[in-house]
């Protein structure tokens, strides 16, 4: 016997599935393709911005917001660290390699639990990072 809750659930799969997509997409981008993926999901984020349902329209900025932040964190902190401490001396490396492994890892782990969020059909909101749906 189907149930109502089935049918309502069948019926938000294109708003689930580009929900999917972005979190997949920004996974991909920190782990697989970064750069590559990023402009796909920027293409995405650009394309359905305005007119994507609430949960697609949720998971897109927070995608899109993420992936932002995540290349400022990954990228230039690590940057300013080292043309701030010398590219030669031991203490530099070990503070980048540190820092580059907490927020990686961190922000993996947010792309998986919102992944999960966005395949069960629920809105996830990245912390600190994240604009509000």
């Amino acid at each position: 016997m189907i149930d109502n809750e089935t049918v309502q659930k069948n019926a938000d799969i294109p708003n689930q599935s580009l929900a999917v997509v972005a979190e997949s997409l920004y996974l991909i981008n920190l782990l697989l393709l970064p750069g590559l993926a990023f402009l796909v999901l920027a293409w995405l984020y650009f394309k359905y911005e305005n007119r994507a349902p609430s949960l697609a329209g949720c998971h897109l900025r927070q995608t899109f917001s993420a992936s932002i932040w995540a290349g400022l964190l990954l990228i230039f902190v690590n940057g300013i660290i080292i043309m701030g401490m010398g590219y030669e001396t031991p203490y530099t490396w070990i503070i980048v390699i540190s820092n580059f492994i907490l927020c990686h890892s961190t922000l993996v782990l947010l792309g998986i639990f919102g992944l999960v969020r966005a395949m069960d059909g629920k809105r996830f909101h990245y912390p600190l990072i994240g604009p509000s749906c």
